[in-house]
């Protein structure tokens, strides 16, 4: 029987996750990982006050954790990862910020806590596999599907081999899916993990549960980030980084008003800005298109039409790709480019695109349409028309 450790967050995915596998036989262990909050002592971060913007949630979700175990009668940990947390999650948001760029944290929290540092904890005490409840597949040995582009080198490659290869696939539900999240993943850390809710919808899930009297069946699903509780990520941000008035131009150098610092806004935002040489009934909304945080200023454009929201082709940095066949192809046979599917944010539609690699470290990413609202420091993810995830970057210009 083969032991999995399941990352029970307190909510109704990760709860029929748990359920499913019990059900199939595994030996099941439930886990709260304890992370960093905004209601913790913010002297661990460099300043000098505690913060008392809000509770974090924690505290009820851990006990539905609890209960969801206890009801499934399994075993019941909670890993204490607050310091690895605040230094690998929230310190690097704080310092995207800082810098200019708008970090994303599920996709870091995804790759230095559940599936790094959970994976190898939950190994060190005996687990073959961990699970959690994201929605999305997983299947081996799935390179031939990608690309017919890439089909001969990787038959080549892989004719004669009899390792084991794994492939992250979009869920059954594409309202849920969650593999925008993943692109970081490897093939060292998915021969240990399990998704078993990626085959099912949302509303199949929540019947499972109530069938299987789980207490978070009817609980409603965790909405931004996880560790902001019930403040906003402006309010988070101004309890770190000082807020210093600056002006907002029009993209003539026209000075349309004031805003509390560059670093709090990302391209495409359109709030939080005080246009008062701006304001007139004929007025259209405005948005940002670019950002010094050296001069504290920062551009925007009127309209949500407007071309300067567009840009067809940006730079990638942290290139990773999932099943090492695609980076063989474009790392040893050079191909010149390489057509995928791609997103730059969470749930939008997949766009037509090519990937090139661009220097050595690198990759330039061509969208066939242009895109709006591309911000650096967030995600562009890749996939086949088949559905696989091959890998996403971080967006750097």
């Amino acid at each position: 029987m083969s032991n999995v450790f399941v990352g029970l967050s307190g909510g109704v995915d990760s709860s029929v996750a748990a359920y499913l596998l019990k059900k199939q036989g595994y030996a099941v262990t439930g886990v709260f990982m304890h992370c960093w909050s905004s209601g913790s002592s913010s002297h661990s971060l460099g300043i000098t006050h505690s913060s008392s913007l809000g509770v974090s949630c924690e505290e009820e979700d851990a006990e539905y954790a609890r209960r969801v175990a206890e009801r499934l009668e399994i075993p019941f940990y909670v890993f204490d990862f607050k310091e690895e947390y605040k230094n690998r999650v929230v310190e690097y948001m704080l310092e995207g910020y800082r810098n200019g760029i708008t970090p994303n944290p599920d996709v870091m929290c995804n790759k230095e806590i559940k599936f790094d540092i959970f994976l190898r904890e939950a190994l060190t005490m005996g687990a073959d596999y961990i699970a959690t409840g994201h929605y999305v597949r997983i299947s081996t040995n799935n390179e031939l599907k990608t690309n017919k582009r890439i089909n001969e080198f990787i038959i080549r490659k892989f004719a004669n081999s009899k390792k084991i290869r794994y492939s992250l696939m979009t869920a059954r539900d594409k309202n849920k899916d969650q593999s925008y999240f993943l692109w970081t993943l490897n093939q060292k850390q998915l021969q240990h993990c399990l998704f078993p809710i990626g085959n099912y919808l949302k509303p199949k899930v929540r019947e499972i549960a109530k069938k299987a009297g789980l207490p978070t069946w009817n609980k409603k699903d965790s909405q931004g980030i996880c560790f902001l509780g019930k403040v906003t990520i402006d309010e988070f941000l101004k309890q770190y980084i000082p807020s210093k008035k600056g002006g907002v131009k029009d993209e003539k150098g026209n000075v349309l008003g004031t805003h509390d610092g560059a670093w709090y806004y990302t391209i495409g935002q359109r709030h939080g800005l005080d246009l008062k040489n701006a304001k007139t009934p004929e007025t259209k909304p405005h948005y940002v298109v670019s950002k010094d945080i050296t001069t504290n200023t920062i551009v925007v454009a009127e309209g949500d039409k407007n071309l300067a929201l567009y840009q067809k082709e940006l730079i990638l940095s942290n290139v990773n790709f999932i099943n090492l066949g695609h980076s063989d192809v474009l790392e040893n046979v050079r191909m010149s480019k390489i057509e995928i599917l791609a997103r730059v944010r969470y749930r939008q539609p997949l766009q037509k695109a090519k990937l090139i690699p661009f220097t050595l470290q690198t990759y330039k990413l061509i969208f066939e349409e242009p895109q709006k609202f591309i911000a650096p420091g967030q995600s562009a993810v890749f996939y086949s028309k088949a559905g696989e995830l091959i890998g996403g970057g971080i967006i750097k210009e």
